[in-house]
């Protein structure tokens, strides 16, 4: 039996799916192939590798996630012991208040006016913008 090998780095694709940032690696990979992750503010390929210290931004369906990576891991375990291997800096979501608010329309009443586009788009506190 081979001995463990101890690692330096992993790819990165590899990590953000192994600390359940993405759910499949191939949506890792196609997330740093369009661009949506980072390392350490530099766009990343889905072979770079990540190391302990290194600050990594993804963006997800579900909004900005900024985590720096404080151990490696590179196959998925349970979500406990992913989250001993980053630190979440991610900022908090907006507070209710500053969300635009949405706006309904009755059901079957057709596409919206000028008139009522610009209502919303007041509502929504874009007045003015073209």
């Amino acid at each position: 039996m081979a001995p463990l090998q101890s690692t330096t780095s992993v790819r990165v694709d590899a990590w953000t799916w192994a600390i359940r940032i993405y759910p499949t690696r191939s949506a890792a990979a196609a997330a740093c192939k369009g661009g949506h992750v980072r390392v350490n503010d530099v766009r990343a390929k889905p072979s770079q590798a990540v190391k302990p210290g290194d600050k990594v931004r993804a963006r997800t369906p579900a909004g900005e996630r900024v985590v720096v990576v404080t151990g490696l891991i590179g196959k998925r375990t349970s979500a406990t012991l992913a989250a001993l291997h980053f630190e979440d800096h991610t900022p908090p979501p907006p507070a209710r208040e500053e969300r635009p608010g949405v706006v309904v329309r009755d059901r079957g009443s057709g596409r919206p006016t000028k008139r009522d586009r610009r209502i919303t788009e007041r509502l929504r506190g874009r007045e003015g913008i073209s």
